[in-house]
Parts: C-alpha cells; structure tokens; sequence
C-alpha cells in the first residue's frame, strides 16, 4: 500500500474516532489506526529491501514539528505524547529546550503516521481532561496542576498501548510470513539505517528536560488521566475488519 493510501485510511479511522459518541467505536477505530500504520511500516520495510536498482530507494528524513507557541502550559505533556507515539513508530525524536518543537527522525511514511495519530490523540487527551476539570474531580487541586498530572499520566498509558499494539502486530506478522528470518532482518536493518541517519543528522546538545521535571504531583489526577489513557484500548473482541471494510 503506498503511503497516500495508508494515510487516506488511517485519517479515515481518525475522523471516525474522533466524530463518534459511542467510547467503544472510538476505541476500536483508534486501535484500527494504530495496527494499520504498524502494519503499513512492515510492509514498507520489506518493500524497501526489494526495491529494484531502477528505483530511488527511500531513505531517512528529519522533520521539525511544531508542537506549540513558547509559554504555552502543557507543551511537555504533548511532547510526552507525540514520542511515545514515534517510539512504536519507529521515529525517533529531539526536543527543543522549551517543548515547542519536535524534531523528528525517521521514514517519511511513518513520520506521517506518527503526526496523524498525534493530531487526534492529542485532542482525545485535551478533551478528557478538559472534561475532568470541569466535573470537579480534581479539587482541592489546582486546575494547572490537575490537568498537568492528567495528561502526564494518559500519555503514559497511551505510549504503554500502542508499544503493545506494535509487539503483537509484529509477532502477527513474523508467524504468518513465509520468510520469518527474512523479515526480520530486514526490520533489523530499517532500525540500523535510521540509527546511523540519526547519529549523523541530529545536532542535539543536552537532555530534554522531561515532562515531569517541576510539575507538583497528584496522584488522584494521575489516576483519572490513566483510566482516560487505559480507554483507548479495544477489546479484542471487536471486529476490525468490518470498521476497515466501512471506509473503502
């Protein structure tokens, strides 16, 4: 599938997350995105190992993301949120010092996936916690410090389930191929090509300093952001296909 297509589909799933009322159908078509573009880098990957000499081969990028204006509270929670999303993207990520931008290192194909998937689940996380504050849950807390420890903790989980998602769809995709050493190895090899790209590409000085770093704590904020991140799983009971086989 060619990387236009796989983004027309995974935005498809998105907007049908994003436009439900009903938690589970948005559940389902986010786990739908996420298996698709985990899916989608595996076939690439193979892909790219058997392109002909004929053909411009794909090769790494970098990419700046803008994730915010400077001054902006909660910039490191979506910082939190857009690496835990490359992390089972196979991207990798710099921080500018003060959160506002993403510089991201990897594939064109999955950098897209990654911003695709960020966009919507970034107003998933901001929706939930708005939501939060207003039931008043949080209090005697302050609000800042509320939403602060709800996001930190939803994008944590959110990180947790698509890392999950990523291990079963590869383990799927090794058992059914009929090269599983070759599979592999080609993996092996997408991950070494973008290690060497990063190491000559990235300029980064210092640590980013985490999202955590001076951020007061509440555990019953952190809490009502993990069961909001834990939502975003799909009962495996559900069937995938049919919500795939709807956006054709």
């Amino acid at each position: 599938m060619s990387s236009e297509k796989m983004l027309v589909r995974i935005g498809g799933l998105l907007r049908q997350a994003e436009s439900t009322d009903n938690p589970h159908e948005a559940e389902a078509f986010m786990e739908a995105a996420q298996r698709l573009a985990t899916a989608t880098a595996i076939d690439l990957a193979v892909a790219r190992a058997h392109t002909s000499s004929r053909e411009r081969r794909a090769t790494p990028v970098q990419r700046a993301i803008s994730i915010g204006e400077p001054g902006r509270r909660g910039l490191r929670t979506y910082v939190q949120l857009f690496v835990a999303i490359a992390s089972a993207n196979d991207v990798q990520c710099d921080v500018a010092h003060n959160s506002t931008q993403v510089f991201a290192y990897g594939f064109v194909s999955d950098i897209d996936a990654c911003q695709a998937l960020y966009s919507s689940l970034l107003m998933q996380m901001v929706r939930a916690s708005d939501a939060y504050l207003r039931s008043g849950a949080h209090k005697p807390v302050a609000g800042v410090t509320a939403r602060l420890n709800f996001q930190l903790a939803f994008a944590a989980r959110i990180g947790q389930r698509l890392a999950e998602t990523k291990r079963d769809v590869e383990a799927t995709v090794a058992a059914g191929a009929d090269d599983a050493t070759g599979t592999a190895l080609v993996l092996r090899d997408k991950q070494i090509e973008l290690r060497d790209f990063y190491a000559q590409a990235s300029t980064a000085r210092g640590t980013w300093r985490g999202p955590q770093s001076g951020v007061a704590r509440s555990d019953k904020a952190r809490r009502a952001g993990d069961r909001a991140g834990r939502d975003a799983r799909i009962d495996r009971s559900t069937e995938l296909p049919s919500a795939r086989k709807r956006l054709a």
